[in-house]
């Protein structure tokens, strides 16, 4: 059996509890490299047998993942964040389906959440914004024309962008030319939850600034949205005194 595993965002205690119990009973553990916090490994048992999947190329994991079942072993696929984000994930399991392999998903905790924890942000203000973007810049993976980070940026919904710290003049050119202000709020989130996190709040326009003052290229999240002020919302009507639910009786007014 394959388990892909989500190892959440970086601290060793924000995986799952499902995903840390796996882990204990692996016999095989193929992690995603450098972008997996290696104290999650000291869950394995000591006869696991451990592969650094960023030495490898696909046909490689495939086959050590065949070799294991073969002798009856059980096999972590132990990914980065959540594995259905930028995950690589569906061509491991359309292999693993041509050769009959069964297996089975364990969600984790994304850089976005483990980045608005940091912050303490909610990305869904009401009459702020009530949706989340999750997207990327185009970079040797395409990116859809239609899913342009103009297009979305016109929304003016919060926004987490991935995988693009190495284009961020790049990226705050589009977020403006999409319809975002320059002065629009943005957070730099660097490795969100490792002990060596670094956050930066500034704007649309000064990111590519606030990531040379610190000295940041890679492995971190670009937020962007009024939601990261944190002002002029409106409260939420679920706990308003004047609104009925399933479990509670709207108070009467006086007249």
């Amino acid at each position: 059996m394959v388990y892909f595993v989500g190892a959440g965002t970086g601290a060793a205690d924000l995986i799952t509890v499902r995903g840390m119990r796996l882990l204990e009973k692996a016999d095989v553990i193929i992690y995603a490299g450098s972008l997996v916090n290696p104290q999650l490994l000291e869950y394995a048992k000591q006869s696991c047998e451990i592969h650094n999947s960023a030495k490898m190329t696909l046909d490689e994991v495939i086959a050590v993942i065949k070799e294991a079942e073969e002798k009856g072993n059980t096999t972590v696929r132990l990914h980065t964040g959540d594995p259905s984000i930028y995950g690589a994930v569906r061509e491991q399991m359309d292999e693993l389906e041509q050769l009959k392999i069964a297996y089975e998903s364990c969600p984790g905790v994304s850089a976005c959440f483990g980045a608005a924890a940091s912050l303490n942000l909610e990305y869904t203000l009401p009459e702020i914004s009530q949706s989340l973007i999750i997207t990327r810049m185009e970079g040797r993976t395409k990116v859809p024309p239609k899913e342009s980070i103009e297009s979305f940026a016109a929304h003016q919904a919060s926004m987490a962008i991935y995988l693009s710290t190495g284009m961020l003049e790049e990226l705050s050119r589009s977020l403006i030319a999409g319809g975002y202000r320059e002065e629009t709020p943005a957070a730099l989130v660097y490795k969100a939850t490792w002990p060596e996190e670094e956050a930066y709040v500034c704007t649309v326009k000064t990111l590519p600034e606030v990531a040379r003052a610190h000295g940041i290229k890679k492995t971190a999240l670009v937020l962007v949205g009024d939601v990261i002020a944190h002002q002029n919302y409106k409260k939420s009507r679920l706990y308003a005194p004047d609104f009925s639910t399933e479990y509670r009786k709207a108070e009467e007014t006086e007249r």
